[in-house]
């Protein structure tokens, strides 16, 4: 599974960095974004849930296994 945060769309409101810290942060100018290329197989329910839960719809995942 891959995850990407679309700058333009990111409010920086942080739910996402907040529900799965493994995965996400919010870099020097507000916005969110993803830490790595992979999502790990243990927060693959909470990039779900975090995709879900995002204000904005700035998150998309990628399914690819």
């Amino acid at each position: 599974m891959k995850v990407k945060v679309v700058d333009n769309l990111c409010i920086g409101c942080g739910a996402c960095a907040a529900l799965v810290p493994d995965e996400f942060d919010i870099n020097d100018n507000g916005i969110a974004y993803a830490l790595n290329s992979k999502v790990k197989d243990n927060n693959k329910d909470l990039v779900k849930d975090a995709k879900e839960n995002c204000p904005t719809g700035a998150i998309s995942v990628e399914e690819n296994e």
